[in-house]
């Protein structure tokens, strides 16, 4: 058996073991939350909960909001209206109390890699008032748990990208938070330590009963959360487990490569009445029984179809019905947007 084998084996068995304390208990509760930055809205009054224990996915492309809203939860961001508590505690009225209830992995590594991954944890630790008595034991536990006790006594610049980002987990779970905010916490990994990651947080999970609240655009990671939250443009469109969402569409996804997609995205709806959309280049559109449907497609149709391929829905699916595109084209518009509202400010100030 492989390694990437033994440890999707491993992450298998650590989602089946169950999680013992109370689900319904509110750590987060977020309320009509907006941030503004000048003309930019970058958070439009979002609302949701996330329990105890709970793995919350917030899953969204770059820039549509997912980094913000952690900022203003964590205290880092202060927001322009509505409400956020953390563990009960307002995030506006008592930041500092909501920093020791939380743990934070940012997207970009902020270790020191002139201290060793010891010295770093005990920084660390000293900095949010950890008992000298039990630092030793902490310490231990979560070096052990990122699986990186024989790398202790390391320089952190020695470290790779992966080590880096177990150690910031490790950095972050060393105060004991009730809450570990987790930003885009495998981007930039290889697959080997992305599952590695998803490992340890599993584990965290169910030996500490750490509420986890990370985010991601990746549909893979998303599958894996209890529950995930879609932003788009700063609103959110949708929030449920990954299964209850995919239920919601109820229709296979069926996808063409075509020379023209936008005839042939006239032609279906004129000949079967289906709604299609252009997506990367291929032309995308749902219908019940997928493979029933397809030979209605070839002998109703006289447009030319180079390939053709029949799906069961995926996330992916789920975010192209709620948004009207994939995440991958909806990071093309958001690029694109943020590339405008740049130059607009870059006008201003000249």
């Amino acid at each position: 058996m492989s390694g990437l084998a033994r440890q999707a084996e491993q992450i298998a068995v650590l989602e089946a073991r169950p999680v013992e304390p109370a689900p319904e208990r509110v750590v987060v509760a977020v309320s009509n939350l907006v941030r503004r930055f000048g003309e930019v809205t970058a958070v439009n009054g979002i609302s949701f909960e996330v329990r105890e224990s709970e793995i919350f996915g917030f899953l969204g492309p770059n820039g549509a909001g997912k980094s913000t809203t952690i900022n203003v939860l964590c205290t880092l961001l202060r927001p322009t209206a509505g409400s956020a508590r953390v563990a009960g505690i307002d995030v506006v009225a008592d930041p500092r109390g909501v920093r020791r209830q939380i743990g934070l992995v940012f997207q970009d590594t902020t270790l020191d890699d002139y201290l060793t991954a010891e010295e770093n944890l005990r920084f660390h630790a000293d900095l949010y008032g950890v008992p000298v008595e039990i630092v030793a034991e902490r310490l231990e536990a979560v070096l052990e748990m990122v699986d990186l006790a024989d790398r202790r006594s390391h320089l952190v610049g020695t470290f790779s990208g992966g080590m880096k980002r177990r150690l910031e987990i490790a950095r972050g779970l060393i105060h004991s938070p009730r809450v570990l905010f987790l930003d885009e916490p495998t981007v930039g990994l290889d697959p080997q330590t992305r599952a590695r990651i998803w490992e340890y947080v599993l584990e965290l999970r169910r030996a500490e009963a750490t509420t986890i609240f990370m985010t991601t655009h990746s549909m893979e990671e998303a599958e894996r959360c209890d529950r995930i939250a879609i932003i788009d443009n700063g609103v959110l469109v949708a929030i449920d487990t990954p299964d209850a969402l995919k239920a919601t569409i109820g229709k296979d996804r069926i996808e063409i490569q075509v020379d023209d997609p936008r005839a042939t995205v006239a032609a279906l709806a004129d000949r079967f009445g289906v709604e299609a959309q252009i997506s990367e280049g291929a032309v995308a559109f749902y219908v019940p029984g997928g493979e029933q449907f397809v030979p209605r497609l070839f002998s109703g149709f006289d447009l030319p179809i180079h390939s053709i391929r029949v799906s069961r829905p995926t996330l992916d699916d789920v975010f192209m019905t709620y948004t009207g595109r994939t995440i991958r084209d909806a990071e093309a518009s958001s690029t694109e947007r943020l590339r405008t509202h740049a130059q607009r400010f870059h006008r201003r100030t000249r």
